[in-house]
């Protein structure tokens, strides 16, 4: 797929920027031509001469050498697709404000071809305004970002921002090349869906200090609505407290608090969307009376009476209509099949998404997951223990799929 395709291939400063060497060699067995440019920063991690060798192209860094300049125009005219991998939050930023301080910068801004990026950063810089505001410039250029992935990041921590592995960013090139109208997203089979999601916790108020809630992260619902933006559709993301956010600039975000401006968030938005994915965890229950002043230690018990809230799933289920998909999560302890397909039946749910916390490295604040998928015809699927964006993807292909079958 990549015989004969001419890679210009774009280095910045990172640390991911060792992984350049693998993505090289792998393009070059493809039997793809590679020149590549760096900045000065990336030598800091990987040497020109390493990137030379595995080419089989002179490696440029400079504008000038000692003899002449470096025509970057000649090089933005040369590639069918140019490839920023890794790209730093420094070269995203610089990209998205146009500016021209080395040759990388000329380069990128002289280019005729496609751009491409591959992110990789820390996953706080992944996740700051500043960096999702930069992406979105350059997604509203036309650019196309390669996915992040999930894991073990340089500052120790584990989380979104590393660099897509060089197998995967062959495998986007070639699915890239493979499309006739390359600046038409790849695979979109929901391409015109409207999508709801829920995710995060909600935070239900005892007095100005005092609240109940749960250990949701919302990691897993974000990851959904990210995945179903991939496949095309138009996502609305209902978020409940969390530090997280979506990867992709698209999804609209509804931030809420408590369970009750889930339900109406979700009430408003229910009669247009086509997929509706509920991943939040709400609470079944809420003070019955939210104290305006803090509650002052006393010397004998409390009781907090407690009320049911609204059960937004059943609500929507006894109000869908007749091409509407709706998916539900059913995390259990116990006797978790039986209380999964029951919750199915019950809700009138087209998919639940069972997790156990028997599983180890599944639910809650983790970065992986392990489920098993239940659909309304009584397919069983059980998927391994993956990353959460990887999962999000398998539940999107069984929504795609249900809604072929709903053709």
């Amino acid at each position: 797929m990549l015989q004969g395709k001419k890679i210009l291939l774009g280095v910045s400063g990172s640390i991911a920027a060792y992984k350049a060497a693998t993505l090289i060699r792998l393009l070059v067995k493809e039997g793809a031509q590679v020149k590549v440019v760096m900045t000065a920063a990336a030598c800091d991690f990987i040497t020109p001469l390493t990137l030379s060798t595995l080419s089989k192209n002179e490696v440029l860094v400079a504008l000038t050498n000692d003899q002449s300049w470096n025509n970057h125009v000649t090089l933005g005219r040369w590639a069918d697709v140019m490839l920023i991998a890794p790209a730093s939050a420094n070269t995203i930023a610089k990209m998205a404000q146009g500016l021209c301080d080395n040759l990388l910068q000329a380069v990128y801004l002289s280019a005729t071809c496609p751009v491409l990026f591959a992110p990789a950063m820390d996953e706080d810089m992944w996740h700051h305004p500043a960096t999702r505001h930069n992406i979105e410039k350059l997604l509203s250029y036309g650019h196309r970002q390669l996915p992040v992935e999930s894991g073990e990041l340089a500052s120790g921590l584990f989380g979104e921002g590393r660099m897509a592995e060089p197998e995967n960013i062959i495998a986007f090139l070639r699915q890239y090349f493979n499309t006739p109208q390359t600046n038409i997203p790849l695979q979109q089979p929901l391409k015109g869906k409207l999508a709801l999601v829920t995710a995060g916790p909600t935070v239900e108020p005892i007095d100005p200090v005092r609240f109940i809630s749960n250990h949701s992260s919302g990691k897993m619902g974000i990851a959904i609505a990210d995945a179903l933006a991939a496949a095309g559709a138009t996502v609305k993301l209902v978020l409940g407290p969390t530090r997280y956010a979506p990867a992709d600039p698209s999804v609209e975000t509804i931030h809420i608090t408590t369970a009750a401006e889930m339900f109406n968030s979700c009430i408003a938005n229910y009669p247009m969307s086509d997929i509706v994915v509920m991943a939040a965890a709400v609470a079944d229950y809420r003070p019955k009376t939210v104290v305006d002043k803090k509650i002052k230690k006393g010397n004998e018990d409390m009781t907090l009476e407690l009320e049911k809230t609204h059960d937004i799933l059943r609500t929507l289920g006894n109000n869908k209509g007749q091409d509407q998909l709706l998916v539900g999560f059913s995390l259990e302890t116990n006797n978790e099949k039986e209380y999964a397909l029951k919750k199915l039946k019950d809700k009138n749910l087209d998919l639940v998404v069972l997790n156990s916390l028997k599983d180890e490295g599944a639910g809650f604040n983790h970065d992986t997951n392990k489920v098993t998928l239940f659909d309304r015809d009584g397919k069983e699927t059980a998927l391994p223990l993956k990353s959460k964006q990887e999962v999000a993807k398998d539940i999107v292909s069984a929504i795609i799929e249900l809604q072929h079958e709903n053709k």
